[in-house]
């Protein structure tokens, strides 16, 4: 396994190469995409697509947690959560 991870400029350069468009075109394209992934998920819509996997928001309880450290009892607030699901074709892919 590498220790590599997949940055926007990556991303970037991915598009410009295979898509032919300028470097500054293939950055704004991915911010484009990027951005409006995310604006869905601050508004709280789920992001599938298709062949790769679904983004979805999660409405999160308030509970009472402990302190392991202390054993204190700790309110943990209401939140929202993000979780990802990859598809059956993404989990094929990666266990092939």
């Amino acid at each position: 396994m590498t220790d590599k991870t997949l940055t926007r400029a990556d991303l970037t350069e991915a598009v410009y190469a295979e898509v032919g468009l300028s470097r500054n075109e293939s950055a704004t394209l991915v911010e484009s995409v990027l951005d409006e992934i995310s604006d869905c998920l601050v508004s709280g819509e789920n992001v599938k697509i298709s062949s790769f996997g679904s983004f979805l928001v999660r409405h999160k309880n308030g509970r009472m947690g402990r302190n392991p450290k202390t054993g204190e009892e700790v309110p943990i607030e209401p939140r929202r959560v993000l979780v990802f699901r990859p598809s059956q074709v993404m989990k094929d892919r990666i266990n092939a």
